[in-house]
């Protein structure tokens, strides 16, 4: 051990003589890198597109506002409680082992009232100053990401982000209820299209990190049916997102910009899970999955488009 460290009691390696600001500041960042905050930005833009559709504009800004910050806290708190769920596997996984509750600078505990109490909050919030309905579908995303997909799917079956999926696609329905407060033909739509965007998104980087999942035996696609047969799976659920988003124009709740935005992303789409699958190995896996990030924040981004000029 290196003598210029010392252990203090949650766990937290820090420096002899270290200030409490910076002491502050490294805790501050780790509680921040808790909550993926990368994911949480995405789940709140498909949240408030839904907020943008149900309102056929720009929605409320207070009511926005609120949204956001619920939304940010409610799948924060389930990103932390996937940290202190999978905490085992992290610290053995390269991509996630200086993950805070792997690395041990977050202790387990801390690490699951922190996740609790901000979902709690996150409820109040939606229940008090937007509606219910919207608060208990905030509340079933985090326990279905939770005990599902984290606890229940993960580690049993490679079907676990097919069905898992289902959480990270309730923020837009979420969005659309905050405006609404009832559901309709759109928000299961929105639901639809986040839910077949995530196998093919999530595939391409369990490709790049098939290794890192077998060395601790999570049975995603790749380490179960192998290499091809995934890069099969991208190409099959790329054909059925194009279908999927095309068939959202029908219901006249978007419009031309969107259809052929969403026909133009589609198609590339395919070609690149085409092209992947032509590729020997897991070349081609990394612009896959940068594209279908791509992919999802355009295709969003016309709906909102859309909503506004419609």
């Amino acid at each position: 051990m290196n003598p210029a460290l010392t252990e203090p009691r949650d766990g937290r390696l820090k420096q002899p003589g270290e200030s409490p600001s910076r002491r502050f500041s490294t805790a501050f960042r780790d509680y921040v890198t808790l909550t993926k905050p990368r994911i949480v930005l995405l789940l709140l833009f498909t949240a408030l597109v839904g907020m943008f559709l149900a309102a056929a504009g720009p929605p409320d800004f207070k009511l926005a506002a609120i949204v956001m910050v619920a939304g940010a806290l409610a799948s924060g708190g389930a990103n932390a409680l996937n940290h202190f769920l999978d905490r085992d596997i992290d610290a053995r996984m390269r991509r996630t082992s200086r993950r805070p509750v792997a690395a041990q600078r977050v202790s387990p505990p801390q690490a699951l009232i922190f996740g609790f109490t901000v979902n709690v909050i996150a409820f109040i919030l939606f229940a008090t100053l937007v509606n219910l309905l919207s608060a208990v579908l905030a509340l079933s995303s985090t326990l279905f990401y939770v005990f599902v997909y984290t606890m229940s799917l993960k580690r049993t079956t490679p079907q676990n982000i097919v069905i898992g999926g289902a959480a990270g696609a309730l923020p837009p329905v979420i969005g659309w209820t905050a405006v609404t407060g009832s559901l309709a033909l759109p928000a299961f739509y929105l639901f639809a299209i986040v839910f077949f965007w995530t196998p093919p998104h999530f595939w391409a980087l369990s490709l790049l990190l098939k290794d890192d999942y077998e060395s601790v035996g999570v049975p995603m696609l790749p380490v179960v049916m192998g290499v091809t047969k995934t890069k099969k799976a991208i190409l099959l659920y790329s054909i059925l997102l194009l279908a999927l988003t095309s068939m959202f124009f029908v219901t006249g709740a978007v419009g031309w910009l969107y259809l052929g935005t969403s026909l133009f992303l589609g198609l590339v789409f395919v070609y690149q899970a085409a092209r992947l699958l032509r590729s020997p190995g897991i070349q081609g896996a990394l612009s896959t999955y940068l594209y279908s990030l791509a992919y999802l924040f355009l295709l969003f981004a016309a709906i909102a488009v859309d909503a506004s000029i419609s």
